[in-house]
């Protein structure tokens, strides 16, 4: 403070004058102008009422205290002033709600790992499947309008690993290891398929406008016969359901002539279950058939997709031909290149209004799990309740996996559960063998309540305070 007084008075700053120090005693108090009128600007800060926009918090929710946050009792009081977005509210809501009710009744090991904040973090992503050939890679150039790293295209199965086509600094291709232990990306989950998936994947970086606001997943064409069950060494429908959980939208790709669903690949669409609003289908290459040979096309397909999906609601197809070539006009007419161009402007529409809905696709996933995971509380604890307390435990197991279905049937009719939200049985049940029963933790009501809480009360409040940052 003496040698801001020094400098007050004019005086220059020298090493001899430090050394001296007689001339700093002498020294009255350097001056504070403004400082009271700062304060006291402080104090009498009005409150702004409205609602925070693209993602920065009003100051109303940064003063607020967390009692009048949320209404909820059972809430932990921590500061508003930490949450600054969407995003940040479902991190702290996740770590703080959530993620102790999934520990406890290890919902890690049996649905989905734990999420990072490279989970909340990640861009909206787009995954496609279909069999080899279909054109997926080629369906990437084309939006992109150029290649990009490690893309290869031929009419054998070219792709035989899964790529992640996302924005990078450089254009490069990282290996699936290295990218798997990465803090910044979204796949540390996928160590859980091994190290075989892990060489069969990797990431591709470029710098590109659209991939600033969409990553695209490249997938390996599915096989058809014992090829795809036996000469994959991963899990290649455990994989699928995985990256369809993290996506905004999965697009199945058909061409002409290969129309025919496989067993295969009926296993890999059954792999999609409770995301069947995020497919949409697409008829590629169908400039390769005339008007009336289309029409046979689509209504076969239609045909096929409706023994596989087991939906009421009719699927969305789009129709064209998504590559870089003309579309051959004398093939399908002037009819059929006005019909494909306006399929590709809707289907073009979809891919943009992604990152749109990015924000409400990351709440209603994290609803979703969060009630998948009090669901697997509930079971667990209905396992252990099941179980003897001194002897015949492993009679008592082994019994409780054989008749799993009736176990999740009390389950459902004791807490009034719906049925089409359990997990499936055949999967619980082969994770569930390598586990001791026993082991399980008891029901804590509390911990039930506390995310019941959170769905009722914080995420709506969490809405109310911050909008949609695309809006």
């Amino acid at each position: 403070m003496k040698l801001v007084s020094l400098a007050q008075a004019g005086r220059e700053i020298t090493s001899d004058i430090l050394k001296s120090g007689g001339l700093m005693e002498n020294t009255e108090p350097p001056s504070m102008e403004g400082l009271e009128t700062f304060v006291a600007k402080n104090k009498g800060l009005k409150m702004d009422s409205k609602p925070a926009v693209n993602g920065s918090a009003s100051v109303q929710s940064q003063i607020l205290s967390s009692a009048q946050w949320f209404t909820s009792k059972s809430v932990k009081k921590t500061p508003p002033s930490a949450v600054t977005s969407i995003i940040d509210g479902l991190k702290r809501l996740y770590s703080e709600k959530l993620k102790p009710l999934e520990a406890t009744y290890r919902f890690n090991d049996f649905v989905s790992p734990f999420l990072t904040n490279s989970d909340f973090d990640a861009k909206p992503m787009v995954m496609l499947l279909g069999q080899y050939s279909t054109g997926k890679t080629t369906f990437i150039k084309h939006l992109l309008r150029c290649n990009y790293p490690g893309a290869h295209i031929g009419p054998e199965p070219t792709t035989d690993r899964f790529v992640v086509v996302m924005s990078g600094p450089d254009e490069r291709t990282i290996p699936g290891n290295t990218i798997a232990v990465h803090a910044d990306l979204p796949f540390s989950g996928l160590t859980t398929f091994g190290g075989a998936f892990l060489s069969k994947f990797e990431c591709s970086q470029m710098s590109h406008p659209l991939l600033d606001q969409v990553t695209f997943v490249d997938t390996p064409g599915v096989l058809s016969g014992e090829k795809q069950r036996t000469q994959r060494t991963y899990d290649f429908t455990g994989v699928i359901s995985w990256f369809a959980a993290k996506c905004d939208l999965i697009l199945l790709l058909f061409d002409p002539h290969k129309l025919d669903i496989s067993d295969e690949f009926k296993r890999v669409i059954a792999s999609l279950r409770g995301n069947d609003d995020k497919i949409r289908v697409v008829l590629n290459k169908a400039d390769q058939v005339d008007t009336q040979q289309l029409m046979r096309v689509y209504g076969a397909l239609m045909w096929s997709l409706g023994k596989v999906l087991n939906t009421p609601e009719v699927v969305r197809v789009y129709i064209g031909s998504f590559n870089d070539k003309p579309i051959n006009g004398e093939v399908v007419g002037p009819i059929g290149q006005e019909l494909f161009e306006k399929e590709q402007d809707d289907l073009l529409m979809d891919l943009i209004d992604i990152p749109k809905k990015a924000c409400d696709r990351q709440i209603n996933e994290f609803v979703k799990r969060a009630r998948a995971a009090k669901i697997h509380a509930y079971i667990i604890s209905h396992l252990k309740k099941e179980m003897p307390t001194m002897m015949g435990k492993a009679k008592a197991q082994q019994r409780l996996i054989d008749n799993l279905e009736d176990e999740f049937a009390k389950v459902q009719r004791e807490f009034h559960l719906p049925g089409g939200d359990f997990p499936n049985v055949e999967h619980f049940r082969e994770v569930l063998n390598s586990y001791n029963i026993d082991k399980f933790e008891k029901l804590k009501p509390k911990m039930i309540q506390v995310v019941d809480d959170m769905l009722a009360y914080e995420i709506p409040e969490l809405l109310k305070n911050f909008r949609n940052p695309y809006e």
